[in-house]
Order: structure tokens, then C-alpha cells, then sequence
């Protein structure tokens, strides 16, 4: 049988090893991106690096939109607002218990155009949900408890159901937010600049500035590889505790064949009249023409006449 367990942990390793691989490589293209101190330096820098694609930077700036979004139960004005309501219940098992749960809804999304802005110019962000990062506060969280009627609730219960109420959570992404933003800086026809997922390369959208990302890269690599290495050091220990178990496991059952080859070949000595047939018939026939003798494996004197089965 193979060693599972092992081969388990190794795969495991390899795993995390491509993972602290990746998480470095991405902290080091975060190092190799230009950085722009200033907004109002990029559309100088598209115009002279415009022969460079893509051309990825990372600006800072506060979350600004011409159309707001106003938030309907926390009273924000946001740029990107989720909403999500949950029916949580009770519900009857096979054993009669009942236990909570809950099921989702509802689940909305809605985003408008909007921008960063440092005081010396805006730059506009586009696909900012699909980016690494990007972390929406919780705005509102509600519970509405259930307030069906005495004929609906009767019918629930008889269904094994409890109706509790309706949790409702709304997160936004507030104006004014500080963020940092990595990506590809391109120009528009009317000369808007836009920030948005290059074809190949990074996309932050993040509230933690440029030096915490690539530290906070740089920490999950290493813990990456601390990790690959235990579970490649407890892999091999379990592949070869397994080999060797295996290996001394063949020597006994090999050892023990020949012990009761061996018996055998006595026994048939002891059984022949002397003649010369017992040098014929001696412990190379028995070896070849048997297997495993029909002797016992415990006296290995007689025949043996019953049998263990598993």
C-alpha cells in the first residue's frame, strides 16, 4: 500500500512552495513599478512612456466621484456599495433537534465612475471590485425579525421551520477614502487617464500604502516556505518510516519462508528410508518444487491442519 499520508504532506509542500514563489515574484514586480508622488506627474509620464506597455505605476490618493451613491440604510455617499440580506431560521434535523441557519436573498452590487485625488490632479479607476485588495467597510448590519402570520408560521413549523428574520448588511466603499492604487496608467482619446487591470501584471486596490503591500508580500512568502519545508521534512519521514517498514516487513517473510523451507527439507530427510533418492530429493527440490511446504508454521515439525482466515 502507498504511503498516502506522505505523499499527501509532499504534494502539500509543492504546493505552498509555488505559492511563497509567487508571492515573491509579485513582491518584487511591486518594487520595480514606478511610483508617482504627485497626480499631476502621470500625464507627463504617459506622454514620454507612451512606446511602453504596459505601463504600470501606483498612485495614492482619496476616492472621489462626480455621482455618489447614497447609501440607503447608513446614510454614506459611497462610489461602490454591496448589499446582501440573509433569512436565518430554524430548522428540524432527522433527530428532532433544531438548529439555526440561514440563506441568502438577496445580493446587489452597484458601482459609479470615480476617481483618486491628491490635490494636484485625478486619475479614474476601472474594474477596482475585481482587484487584489480592495477591502469595503461594513456601513450597516440590521436584523429584522420575522413578522409572518399565525396561519404562515403554523405552516413553517409544521414543515420543521422556525422563521427568525432578515439580516440585512450593506457595505460600502466611502468617499474620501485614502487608497493605493497599482496598475496600468493609459489615456483616453479626450485625454482622461484611467488606472485599470493590465493584461499582465499586478492590480491593487488597497487602503495600505505601496511599502505594506510588498512587506506584506514579502512575510506570506516566507511563511510559505517554512511551511514547504515542514511538510516536506514530515512527508519523507512518513515515505521512509513506511519504506522501511516495508523492507523489514520482506526480511522476516523471507527469513521465515526459509525457516520452514528449511524444516521441511528435515522432515523429509528424517521421513526417507536413507536411500539415494534423499540426496535427490533433498532441500533444492523442496525449494523449487514448493513454494510454501505443507508444514506447520508453528511446531514446524507436522503437517498443519487448520487455518486462520482474516
Amino acid at each position: 500500500m502507498l504511503p498516502w499520508g506522505g505523499i499527501t504532506c509532499c504534494m502539500s509542500a509543492a504546493a505552498l512552495y509555488l505559492l511563497g514563489k509567487s508571492s515573491g515574484r509579485d513582491a518584487d514586480i511591486l518594487k520595480s513599478v514606478t511610483r508617482l508622488n504627485q497626480l499631476k506627474d502621470l500625464a507627463q509620464m504617459l506622454d514620454t512612456a507612451c512606446k511602453v506597455l504596459p505601463f504600470v505605476v501606483t498612485v495614492s490618493g482619496r476616492v472621489g466621484s462626480d455621482t455618489p451613491i447614497n447609501c440607503e440604510h447608513s446614510g454614506l455617499r459611497g462610489v461602490i456599495v454591496e448589499e446582501a440580506a440573509e433569512q436565518h431560521f430554524m430548522k428540524q434535523n432527522d433527530s428532532g433537534s433544531w438548529i439555526q441557519d440561514s440563506a441568502q436573498m438577496l445580493a446587489m452590487t452597484k458601482e459609479v465612475p470615480w476617481y483618486l485625488d491628491d490635490g494636484t490632479g485625478r486619475v479614474h479607476v476601472l474594474g477596482a471590485r475585481g482587484a487584489t485588495g480592495l477591502v469595503l467597510t461594513v456601513a450597516s448590519e440590521t436584523f429584522e425579525e420575522s413578522g409572518r402570520s399565525l396561519v404562515r408560521g403554523t405552516l413553517d413549523y409544521l414543515q420543521g421551520l422556525k422563521m427568525l428574520g432578515v439580516k440585512r448588511i450593506e457595505r460600502v466603499l466611502p468617499t474620501g477614502t485614502s487608497l493605493t492604487v497599482v496598475g496600468e496608467a493609459v489615456k483616453d482619446d479626450v485625454g482622461t487617464i484611467w488606472i485599470q487591470r493590465p493584461h499582465k501584471g499586478p492590480f491593487y486596490v488597497s487602503p495600505k500604502s505601496i511599502d505594506q503591500l510588498i512587506a506584506n508580500l514579502g512575510i506570506w512568502a516566507r511563511l510559505y516556505k517554512y511551511a514547504s519545508l515542514g511538510f516536506t521534512a514530515f512527508g519523507v519521514y512518513l515515505i521512509a518510516k513506511h519504506a522501511i517498514r516495508y523492507i523489514l516487513e520482506r526480511r522476516r517473510l523471507l527469513d521465515f519462508q526459509r525457516r520452514v523451507r528449511a524444516a521441511a527439507a528435515q522432515r523429509l530427510e528424517q521421513d526417507n528410508d536413507g536411500t539415494d533418492g534423499k540426496a535427490e530429493d533433498g532441500p533444492d527440490v523442496v525449494n523449487k518444487d514448493r513454494i510454501m511446504p505443507d508444514i506447520c508454521v508453528i511446531c514446524l515439525e507436522q503437517e498443519y491442519n487448520a487455518v486462520f482466515v482474516p
